[in-house]
């Protein structure tokens, strides 16, 4: 009994542990965002560049940032920016989104775009960290 006790430990420790490492990392997706930044801005003095400012772009619908002038293929996305939607977007935007006028290679790895992900959740649509 106290094996069995011992290994369920053992391996509740070892979920635990790997779990922490995968999480979300703000501070790796604001050095992420460098690859970003060319094109768009976040923060409170953000504006629309190249890109469209992506204060509070979670939970955003696409092609609705106010003095943007998006692609139809952005504007007619339907898509609701959330964790999934975003994460196969920054995958390959020409991919997800035929047409849209971004041009980005698209960033691969899944821990990139979660601490990505992490970074960007910070900002409400004012630029305020929340």
């Amino acid at each position: 009994m106290k094996t069995i006790a011992a290994t369920t430990a053992l391996l509740a420790a070892t979920w635990l542990g790997a779990t922490s490492v995968s999480a979300q990392d703000a501070a790796a997706g604001e050095k992420s965002f460098a690859k970003c930044r060319a094109c768009h801005q976040v923060g409170e003095a953000a504006k629309n560049v190249i890109g469209p400012a992506l204060n509070g772009v979670f939970g955003r619908q696409s092609g609705t940032v106010e003095g943007y002038s998006y692609s139809p293929a952005n504007k007619n996305a339907g898509i609701t920016w959330d964790d999934a939607s975003f994460a196969e977007y920054i995958k390959d935007p020409k991919a997800k989104m035929p047409g849209t006028k971004m041009v980005f290679a698209g960033i691969k790895n899944d821990k990139e775009i979660a601490d990505l992900t992490a970074y960007l959740k910070q900002f409400g649509s004012d630029g305020k960290k929340l």
